[in-house]
Protein backbone atom coordinates (compact mmCIF):
# COMPACT_ATOMS: atom_id res chain seq x y z
CA UNK A 1 0.00 0.00 0.00
CA UNK A 2 1.72 3.50 -0.73
CA UNK A 3 1.76 5.94 1.73
CA UNK A 4 1.76 9.31 1.69
CA UNK A 5 4.73 11.28 1.94
CA UNK A 6 5.14 12.98 5.47
CA UNK A 7 4.14 17.24 5.47
CA UNK A 8 7.59 18.41 5.37
CA UNK A 9 7.28 22.28 5.17
CA UNK A 10 6.90 23.02 8.59
CA UNK A 11 6.05 26.83 7.79
CA UNK A 12 3.13 25.88 5.56
CA UNK A 13 -0.30 26.03 5.93
CA UNK A 14 -1.04 22.03 5.79
CA UNK A 15 1.41 21.56 8.44
CA UNK A 16 0.47 24.36 10.82
CA UNK A 17 -3.31 22.94 10.44
CA UNK A 18 -1.70 19.50 11.19
CA UNK A 19 -0.22 20.91 14.17
CA UNK A 20 -3.26 22.27 15.44
CA UNK A 21 -5.50 19.21 14.62
CA UNK A 22 -2.58 17.30 16.90
CA UNK A 23 -3.43 20.16 19.56
CA UNK A 24 -6.73 19.11 20.11
CA UNK A 25 -6.61 15.72 19.75
CA UNK A 26 -4.00 15.72 22.38
CA UNK A 27 -6.74 18.18 24.44
CA UNK A 28 -9.36 16.19 23.75
CA UNK A 29 -7.86 12.61 25.02
CA UNK A 30 -7.40 14.83 28.42
CA UNK A 31 -11.32 15.62 28.50
CA UNK A 32 -11.72 11.78 28.12
CA UNK A 33 -10.49 11.51 31.41
CA UNK A 34 -13.59 14.26 33.18
CA UNK A 35 -16.47 11.52 32.28
CA UNK A 36 -15.88 9.96 35.47
CA UNK A 37 -15.91 12.91 37.43
CA UNK A 38 -19.17 13.81 35.20
CA UNK A 39 -20.51 10.63 35.88
CA UNK A 40 -20.19 11.04 39.65
CA UNK A 41 -21.64 14.64 39.84
CA UNK A 42 -24.69 13.11 38.11
CA UNK A 43 -24.97 10.24 40.35
CA UNK A 44 -24.61 12.54 43.30
CA UNK A 45 -26.71 15.41 42.28
CA UNK A 46 -23.89 17.90 42.11
CA UNK A 47 -23.53 20.39 39.40
CA UNK A 48 -22.71 18.34 36.33
CA UNK A 49 -22.83 21.42 34.16
CA UNK A 50 -18.98 22.33 35.13
CA UNK A 51 -18.18 19.06 33.13
CA UNK A 52 -20.89 18.91 30.33
CA UNK A 53 -19.82 22.20 29.02
CA UNK A 54 -15.76 21.83 28.45
CA UNK A 55 -16.40 18.22 27.24
CA UNK A 56 -19.31 19.74 24.97
CA UNK A 57 -16.70 22.21 23.56
CA UNK A 58 -14.36 19.86 23.12
CA UNK A 59 -16.44 17.37 21.51
CA UNK A 60 -17.43 20.51 19.12
CA UNK A 61 -13.88 21.14 18.03
CA UNK A 62 -11.95 17.34 17.96
CA UNK A 63 -14.39 15.08 16.30
CA UNK A 64 -14.86 16.56 13.49
CA UNK A 65 -10.94 17.37 12.66
CA UNK A 66 -10.22 13.94 14.04
CA UNK A 67 -12.11 12.05 11.18
CA UNK A 68 -12.93 14.08 8.74
CA UNK A 69 -9.67 16.13 8.11
CA UNK A 70 -7.10 13.57 8.01
CA UNK A 71 -3.90 15.35 6.30
CA UNK A 72 -2.13 12.12 6.07
CA UNK A 73 0.67 10.72 8.45
CA UNK A 74 2.44 13.76 10.34
CA UNK A 75 6.09 13.27 11.81
CA UNK A 76 7.16 16.09 14.00
CA UNK A 77 10.49 17.72 14.23
CA UNK A 78 11.78 18.48 17.65
CA UNK A 79 11.03 21.87 16.97
CA UNK A 80 7.21 21.45 16.60
CA UNK A 81 7.28 18.89 19.32
CA UNK A 82 8.12 21.37 21.88
CA UNK A 83 5.69 23.87 21.09
CA UNK A 84 2.90 21.44 20.52
CA UNK A 85 3.75 20.45 24.41
CA UNK A 86 3.74 24.02 25.68
CA UNK A 87 0.79 24.81 24.50
CA UNK A 88 -0.74 21.59 25.10
CA UNK A 89 -0.04 22.22 28.80
CA UNK A 90 -1.35 25.79 28.59
CA UNK A 91 -4.58 24.76 27.22
CA UNK A 92 -5.15 22.13 29.33
CA UNK A 93 -4.48 24.48 31.88
CA UNK A 94 -7.46 26.56 30.76
CA UNK A 95 -9.64 23.93 30.12
CA UNK A 96 -9.01 21.85 33.30
CA UNK A 97 -9.90 25.09 35.00
CA UNK A 98 -13.01 25.59 34.11
CA UNK A 99 -14.78 22.50 36.23
CA UNK A 100 -13.21 24.42 38.99
CA UNK A 101 -14.69 28.35 37.77
CA UNK A 102 -18.20 26.44 36.80
CA UNK A 103 -18.53 24.88 40.03
CA UNK A 104 -21.14 26.40 42.73
CA UNK A 105 -17.91 27.08 44.85
CA UNK A 106 -17.12 30.92 44.05
CA UNK A 107 -13.77 30.35 42.95
CA UNK A 108 -12.28 32.93 40.83
CA UNK A 109 -10.89 32.50 37.24
CA UNK A 110 -7.67 33.28 38.66
CA UNK A 111 -7.95 30.70 40.94
CA UNK A 112 -9.23 28.13 38.99
CA UNK A 113 -6.58 28.40 36.53
CA UNK A 114 -4.20 28.03 39.15
CA UNK A 115 -5.71 24.87 40.21
CA UNK A 116 -5.99 23.61 37.40
CA UNK A 117 -1.69 24.54 36.65
CA UNK A 118 -0.84 22.91 39.60
CA UNK A 119 -2.78 19.83 38.70
CA UNK A 120 -1.19 19.62 35.39
CA UNK A 121 2.44 20.71 36.47
CA UNK A 122 1.59 18.02 39.51
CA UNK A 123 2.45 20.73 42.16
CA UNK A 124 0.87 19.61 45.15
CA UNK A 125 -0.33 23.53 45.73
CA UNK A 126 -3.62 24.95 46.31
CA UNK A 127 -5.47 27.88 47.07
CA UNK A 128 -8.60 26.29 49.08
CA UNK A 129 -9.13 26.77 52.58
CA UNK A 130 -11.80 23.86 53.29
CA UNK A 131 -11.33 20.96 51.00
CA UNK A 132 -13.42 18.91 52.40
CA UNK A 133 -16.53 21.36 50.98
CA UNK A 134 -15.80 21.19 47.47
CA UNK A 135 -18.20 18.52 45.28
CA UNK A 136 -17.00 15.08 45.49
CA UNK A 137 -17.25 14.81 41.47
CA UNK A 138 -14.64 18.11 41.64
CA UNK A 139 -12.36 16.38 44.05
CA UNK A 140 -12.40 13.00 41.40
CA UNK A 141 -11.28 15.51 38.74
CA UNK A 142 -8.65 17.49 40.87
CA UNK A 143 -7.31 13.73 41.33
CA UNK A 144 -7.86 12.61 38.00
CA UNK A 145 -5.77 15.44 36.37
CA UNK A 146 -2.90 15.20 38.55
CA UNK A 147 -2.72 11.42 37.64
CA UNK A 148 -2.21 11.32 33.92
CA UNK A 149 -0.44 14.48 34.23
CA UNK A 150 1.63 12.48 36.66
CA UNK A 151 2.97 10.24 33.78
CA UNK A 152 2.64 13.01 30.79
CA UNK A 153 -0.87 13.00 28.76
CA UNK A 154 1.70 13.34 25.83
CA UNK A 155 2.99 9.60 26.62
CA UNK A 156 -0.31 8.35 27.90
CA UNK A 157 -1.29 9.37 24.70
CA UNK A 158 1.41 7.99 22.58
CA UNK A 159 -0.37 4.44 22.51
CA UNK A 160 -3.32 6.18 20.46
CA UNK A 161 -1.52 8.18 18.02
CA UNK A 162 -1.03 6.23 15.56
CA UNK A 163 -4.75 5.58 14.86
CA UNK A 164 -4.96 8.92 13.79
CA UNK A 165 -1.25 8.91 11.66
CA UNK A 166 0.93 10.63 14.15
CA UNK A 167 4.48 9.66 15.78
CA UNK A 168 4.64 10.98 18.71
CA UNK A 169 8.42 10.29 19.75
CA UNK A 170 9.17 14.09 19.42
CA UNK A 171 6.52 14.66 21.61
CA UNK A 172 7.63 12.26 24.21
CA UNK A 173 11.03 14.13 23.74
CA UNK A 174 9.86 16.96 24.33
CA UNK A 175 7.68 16.44 27.06
CA UNK A 176 10.43 14.52 28.76
CA UNK A 177 13.63 16.36 28.15
CA UNK A 178 15.60 14.98 30.71
CA UNK A 179 18.88 13.17 30.44
CA UNK A 180 17.96 9.75 29.61
CA UNK A 181 15.69 9.34 26.59
CA UNK A 182 15.25 5.99 25.37
CA UNK A 183 13.01 3.54 23.98
CA UNK A 184 12.24 0.87 26.02
CA UNK A 185 11.35 -1.41 22.88
CA UNK A 186 11.88 -1.07 19.56
CA UNK A 187 8.34 0.98 18.89
CA UNK A 188 7.86 3.67 20.84
CA UNK A 189 4.03 2.79 21.19
CA UNK A 190 4.97 -0.57 22.78
CA UNK A 191 6.95 2.04 25.47
CA UNK A 192 3.88 4.03 26.06
CA UNK A 193 1.48 0.75 26.90
CA UNK A 194 3.97 -0.54 29.23
CA UNK A 195 4.76 2.34 30.96
CA UNK A 196 1.49 3.09 31.32
CA UNK A 197 0.34 -0.08 31.95
CA UNK A 198 3.07 0.07 35.18
CA UNK A 199 1.62 3.34 36.31
CA UNK A 200 -1.85 1.64 36.36
CA UNK A 201 -0.42 -1.48 38.57
CA UNK A 202 1.02 0.88 40.99
CA UNK A 203 -2.40 3.08 41.29
CA UNK A 204 -4.51 -0.06 41.64
CA UNK A 205 -1.96 -1.54 44.40
CA UNK A 206 -1.71 1.83 46.35
CA UNK A 207 -5.65 2.34 45.92
CA UNK A 208 -6.01 -1.10 47.43
CA UNK A 209 -3.58 -0.59 50.28
CA UNK A 210 -5.29 2.65 51.32
CA UNK A 211 -8.81 0.78 51.51
CA UNK A 212 -7.09 -1.87 53.49
CA UNK A 213 -5.52 0.35 55.91
CA UNK A 214 -9.37 1.80 56.59
CA UNK A 215 -9.92 4.15 54.18
CA UNK A 216 -13.16 5.00 51.88
CA UNK A 217 -13.22 3.74 48.34
CA UNK A 218 -13.54 6.94 46.92
CA UNK A 219 -10.67 8.69 49.85
CA UNK A 220 -8.46 5.36 48.74
CA UNK A 221 -8.84 6.17 44.90
CA UNK A 222 -8.30 9.73 45.10
CA UNK A 223 -5.10 9.85 47.02
CA UNK A 224 -3.79 6.88 45.08
CA UNK A 225 -3.98 8.89 42.07
CA UNK A 226 -2.43 11.68 43.03
CA UNK A 227 0.39 9.96 45.12
CA UNK A 228 1.36 7.93 42.44
CA UNK A 229 1.70 11.10 40.18
CA UNK A 230 3.32 13.09 43.05
CA UNK A 231 1.00 15.57 43.43
CA UNK A 232 0.22 14.92 47.31
CA UNK A 233 -3.29 16.68 46.97
CA UNK A 234 -5.97 15.07 49.30
CA UNK A 235 -9.51 14.91 50.02
CA UNK A 236 -9.11 16.03 53.24
CA UNK A 237 -8.11 19.60 54.64
CA UNK A 238 -5.36 18.07 56.89
CA UNK A 239 -4.18 15.64 54.30
CA UNK A 240 -2.84 11.82 55.21
CA UNK A 241 -2.32 13.69 58.70
CA UNK A 242 -6.13 13.17 59.15
CA UNK A 243 -6.31 9.30 59.20
CA UNK A 244 -3.26 8.95 61.96
CA UNK A 245 -2.34 5.72 60.56
CA UNK A 246 1.07 4.10 60.97
CA UNK A 247 0.26 1.96 58.08
CA UNK A 248 -0.90 4.73 55.73
CA UNK A 249 2.15 6.90 56.71
CA UNK A 250 4.63 3.87 55.40
CA UNK A 251 2.80 2.78 52.77
CA UNK A 252 2.83 5.99 51.34
CA UNK A 253 6.13 6.63 51.78
CA UNK A 254 6.76 3.36 50.17
CA UNK A 255 5.12 4.89 46.98
CA UNK A 256 6.67 7.84 46.69
CA UNK A 257 9.57 6.86 46.48
CA UNK A 258 8.41 4.28 43.77
CA UNK A 259 6.92 6.71 41.43
CA UNK A 260 9.76 8.91 41.58
CA UNK A 261 11.99 6.17 40.42
CA UNK A 262 12.92 6.14 36.72
CA UNK A 263 10.41 3.98 35.11
CA UNK A 264 13.38 2.85 33.10
CA UNK A 265 14.03 0.76 35.99
CA UNK A 266 10.34 -0.96 36.31
CA UNK A 267 10.82 -2.42 32.45
CA UNK A 268 14.25 -3.44 33.60
CA UNK A 269 12.57 -5.52 36.15
CA UNK A 270 10.03 -7.05 33.86
CA UNK A 271 12.35 -8.51 31.65
CA UNK A 272 14.26 -9.77 34.34
CA UNK A 273 17.72 -7.86 34.03
CA UNK A 274 18.00 -7.13 37.64
CA UNK A 275 21.75 -6.47 37.51
CA UNK A 276 21.10 -3.24 35.30
CA UNK A 277 18.88 -2.08 38.64
CA UNK A 278 22.02 -2.75 40.97
CA UNK A 279 24.15 -0.99 38.32
CA UNK A 280 22.09 1.75 38.22
CA UNK A 281 23.70 5.01 39.50
CA UNK A 282 21.18 7.29 40.00
CA UNK A 283 18.87 5.00 41.85
CA UNK A 284 21.82 3.98 44.50
CA UNK A 285 22.14 8.02 44.72
CA UNK A 286 18.42 8.48 45.20
CA UNK A 287 18.07 5.14 47.57
CA UNK A 288 21.26 6.35 49.54
CA UNK A 289 19.83 10.37 49.89
CA UNK A 290 16.70 9.56 51.45
CA UNK A 291 18.19 6.62 54.11
CA UNK A 292 20.54 9.43 55.10
CA UNK A 293 18.51 12.20 55.14
CA UNK A 294 15.60 10.11 56.77
CA UNK A 295 18.28 8.85 59.66
CA UNK A 296 19.47 11.86 60.51
CA UNK A 297 16.36 13.95 61.04
CA UNK A 298 15.00 10.25 62.59
CA UNK A 299 17.64 11.25 65.59
CA UNK A 300 16.56 14.19 65.88
CA UNK A 301 13.01 13.32 66.10
CA UNK A 302 13.25 11.08 69.01
CA UNK A 303 13.28 13.42 71.90
CA UNK A 304 10.16 15.45 70.08
CA UNK A 305 8.26 12.04 70.11
CA UNK A 306 9.77 9.99 72.79
CA UNK A 307 9.91 6.89 70.84
CA UNK A 308 12.34 6.16 67.73
CA UNK A 309 9.25 4.30 66.16
CA UNK A 310 7.59 7.37 65.75
CA UNK A 311 10.67 9.49 64.58
CA UNK A 312 11.29 7.11 61.90
CA UNK A 313 7.89 7.36 60.67
CA UNK A 314 7.11 10.99 60.29
CA UNK A 315 11.09 11.31 59.15
CA UNK A 316 10.78 9.23 56.52
CA UNK A 317 7.63 10.11 55.47
CA UNK A 318 8.41 13.71 55.14
CA UNK A 319 11.82 12.93 53.68
CA UNK A 320 10.54 11.05 50.26
CA UNK A 321 7.48 13.39 50.35
CA UNK A 322 10.15 16.65 49.24
CA UNK A 323 12.93 14.31 47.80
CA UNK A 324 10.07 12.72 45.46
CA UNK A 325 8.28 16.55 45.00
CA UNK A 326 5.49 14.84 46.52
CA UNK A 327 4.30 17.96 48.90
CA UNK A 328 2.29 16.24 50.96
CA UNK A 329 2.70 16.87 54.77
CA UNK A 330 1.67 14.55 57.50
CA UNK A 331 3.05 16.56 60.50
CA UNK A 332 3.86 20.87 61.15
CA UNK A 333 7.40 19.98 60.13
CA UNK A 334 8.28 23.65 60.89
CA UNK A 335 8.19 22.72 64.61
CA UNK A 336 10.81 20.61 64.30
CA UNK A 337 14.24 21.09 65.35
CA UNK A 338 15.96 23.31 63.06
CA UNK A 339 18.22 20.46 61.50
CA UNK A 340 15.75 18.42 60.78
CA UNK A 341 14.08 21.71 59.07
CA UNK A 342 17.57 22.35 57.13
CA UNK A 343 17.56 18.79 55.09
CA UNK A 344 14.39 18.91 54.31
CA UNK A 345 15.20 22.39 53.05
CA UNK A 346 17.74 21.12 50.92
CA UNK A 347 16.04 17.86 49.70
CA UNK A 348 13.68 20.51 47.70
CA UNK A 349 16.75 21.07 45.97
CA UNK A 350 17.71 17.58 44.60
CA UNK A 351 13.80 15.69 43.16
CA UNK A 352 13.12 12.73 42.32
CA UNK A 353 14.69 10.76 39.23
CA UNK A 354 15.14 11.10 35.70
CA UNK A 355 12.22 9.64 33.45
CA UNK A 356 9.67 9.96 37.05
CA UNK A 357 6.59 11.59 37.66
CA UNK A 358 8.65 13.70 40.16
CA UNK A 359 9.92 17.44 39.31
CA UNK A 360 12.64 19.09 41.13
CA UNK A 361 16.36 18.97 39.44
CA UNK A 362 16.44 15.11 39.58
CA UNK A 363 19.69 13.45 41.30
CA UNK A 364 21.37 12.26 37.82
CA UNK A 365 21.76 16.49 37.44
CA UNK A 366 23.46 16.10 41.04
CA UNK A 367 25.86 13.22 40.54
CA UNK A 368 26.99 14.44 36.82
CA UNK A 369 27.93 17.74 38.74
CA UNK A 370 29.32 15.44 41.43
CA UNK A 371 31.87 13.56 39.45
CA UNK A 372 32.40 16.30 37.42
CA UNK A 373 33.76 18.29 40.70
CA UNK A 374 35.79 15.36 41.49
CA UNK A 375 37.42 15.25 38.16
CA UNK A 376 38.12 18.79 38.16
CA UNK A 377 39.77 18.27 41.66
CA UNK A 378 41.97 15.54 40.09
CA UNK A 379 42.76 17.54 37.07
CA UNK A 380 44.39 20.02 39.48
CA UNK A 381 46.90 17.38 40.36
CA UNK A 382 47.50 15.97 37.08
CA UNK A 383 46.72 18.30 34.54
CA UNK A 384 47.44 16.46 31.96
CA UNK A 385 45.21 13.96 32.47
CA UNK A 386 42.45 12.95 30.84
CA UNK A 387 38.96 12.48 33.02
CA UNK A 388 35.59 11.09 32.16
CA UNK A 389 32.37 10.72 34.77
CA UNK A 390 30.80 7.16 34.66
CA UNK A 391 27.39 6.41 34.35
CA UNK A 392 25.73 3.38 35.55
CA UNK A 393 29.54 1.41 34.91
CA UNK A 394 29.66 3.41 31.39
CA UNK A 395 31.80 6.45 30.19
CA UNK A 396 29.78 9.43 29.78
CA UNK A 397 29.31 11.96 27.19
CA UNK A 398 31.09 14.97 28.00
CA UNK A 399 28.37 17.25 26.56
CA UNK A 400 26.07 15.90 29.46
CA UNK A 401 28.34 17.80 31.93
CA UNK A 402 27.36 21.07 29.56
CA UNK A 403 23.37 20.22 29.33
CA UNK A 404 23.48 19.73 32.92
CA UNK A 405 25.54 22.67 34.16
CA UNK A 406 23.11 25.24 31.56
CA UNK A 407 19.73 23.13 33.37
CA UNK A 408 20.72 24.23 36.81
CA UNK A 409 22.25 27.73 35.77
CA UNK A 410 18.97 28.44 34.14
CA UNK A 411 16.99 26.65 37.16
CA UNK A 412 18.12 28.77 39.88
CA UNK A 413 18.02 32.10 37.54
CA UNK A 414 13.92 31.32 37.23
CA UNK A 415 13.77 30.83 41.10
CA UNK A 416 16.06 33.96 41.48
CA UNK A 417 13.62 36.04 39.22
CA UNK A 418 10.58 34.32 40.47
CA UNK A 419 11.85 35.06 44.02
CA UNK A 420 12.22 38.78 43.01
CA UNK A 421 8.82 39.16 41.77
CA UNK A 422 7.34 37.50 44.68
CA UNK A 423 9.03 39.56 47.51
CA UNK A 424 8.25 42.79 45.44
CA UNK A 425 4.92 41.89 45.75
CA UNK A 426 5.27 42.40 49.32
CA UNK A 427 5.93 38.40 50.42
CA UNK A 428 8.77 38.32 53.41
CA UNK A 429 11.91 37.63 51.33
CA UNK A 430 12.58 33.43 52.82
CA UNK A 431 9.42 32.63 52.26
CA UNK A 432 8.87 34.33 48.93
CA UNK A 433 12.31 32.04 47.99
CA UNK A 434 10.88 28.89 49.71
CA UNK A 435 7.72 29.30 47.63
CA UNK A 436 9.90 29.87 44.01
CA UNK A 437 11.72 26.31 44.76
CA UNK A 438 8.54 24.83 45.55
CA UNK A 439 6.46 25.74 42.52
CA UNK A 440 9.33 25.59 40.01
CA UNK A 441 9.73 22.04 41.79
CA UNK A 442 6.46 21.49 41.67
CA UNK A 443 6.18 20.45 45.17
CA UNK A 444 4.08 22.91 46.31
CA UNK A 445 5.14 22.54 49.82
CA UNK A 446 7.58 24.51 51.49
CA UNK A 447 8.37 27.16 54.42
CA UNK A 448 7.37 29.89 55.88
CA UNK A 449 3.83 30.83 54.01
CA UNK A 450 3.76 28.16 52.46
CA UNK A 451 4.78 25.51 55.17
CA UNK A 452 2.05 22.94 56.06
CA UNK A 453 0.09 24.89 57.84
CA UNK A 454 -0.87 27.39 54.77
CA UNK A 455 -1.77 27.83 51.35
CA UNK A 456 -1.37 30.02 48.81
CA UNK A 457 -4.65 31.54 48.72
CA UNK A 458 -2.89 34.84 50.14
CA UNK A 459 -0.91 35.94 47.20
CA UNK A 460 -1.89 38.30 45.12
CA UNK A 461 -3.43 37.81 41.61
CA UNK A 462 -0.46 38.35 39.21
CA UNK A 463 1.93 36.16 41.63
CA UNK A 464 -0.78 33.27 41.21
CA UNK A 465 -0.21 34.12 37.22
CA UNK A 466 2.98 33.67 37.61
CA UNK A 467 3.52 30.70 39.69
CA UNK A 468 1.51 29.14 37.04
CA UNK A 469 3.47 29.95 34.74
CA UNK A 470 6.57 28.51 36.33
CA UNK A 471 5.39 25.41 37.72
CA UNK A 472 4.57 24.56 33.50
CA UNK A 473 8.25 25.33 32.63
CA UNK A 474 9.61 23.16 36.10
CA UNK A 475 6.99 20.63 34.72
CA UNK A 476 8.70 20.55 31.41
CA UNK A 477 12.11 21.03 32.87
CA UNK A 478 12.76 24.12 31.47
CA UNK A 479 14.01 23.80 27.88
CA UNK A 480 11.08 22.64 26.34
CA UNK A 481 9.63 26.15 27.64
CA UNK A 482 13.08 28.68 27.19
CA UNK A 483 13.74 27.19 23.38
CA UNK A 484 10.40 29.11 22.95
CA UNK A 485 11.87 32.68 23.48
CA UNK A 486 14.79 31.99 21.47
CA UNK A 487 15.24 34.24 18.25
CA UNK A 488 17.20 31.44 16.57
CA UNK A 489 13.89 29.29 17.02
CA UNK A 490 11.49 31.27 14.70
CA UNK A 491 13.84 31.68 12.09
CA UNK A 492 13.17 29.33 9.30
Amino acid sequence: MKLRKPLKKSGGFLQKFALIRLLLIVIGIATFFMIPALIMALALGEEARAFILPMGIMAILVLPVMFLFRTGPLRLSPREGFLLVFLTWVFLSFLGALPYYLSPCNISFTDAVFESACAFATTGATTFDDIEALPRSLLLWRSLSYWFSGMGIILLSGALMPLFGIGCFQLIKAETPGLEKEKLSPRITDTAKFLWFAYLILTFTLALLYRLGGMEWFDAVCHGLSIVATGGVSTKNSGLAFYNSPFIDGVSTLFMLLAALNFNMYYRLFRGKFRDILQNTEGRVYAGIFIVAAGIITCTLVPVYGSFREALRHASYQAASILSTTGNAAADYETWPLLAQGILFCLMLVGGCSGSTAGGIKVIRHVVLFKQAGNEIRRVLYPQGVFSIRLNKKVGRKDVVYSVAGFIFLYMLVAAVTTLITAVSGVELFSAFSASLSILGNMGLGFGAVGPSHNYGGFANHIKWLFSLVMIAGRLELWTVFVLFTPEYWRR
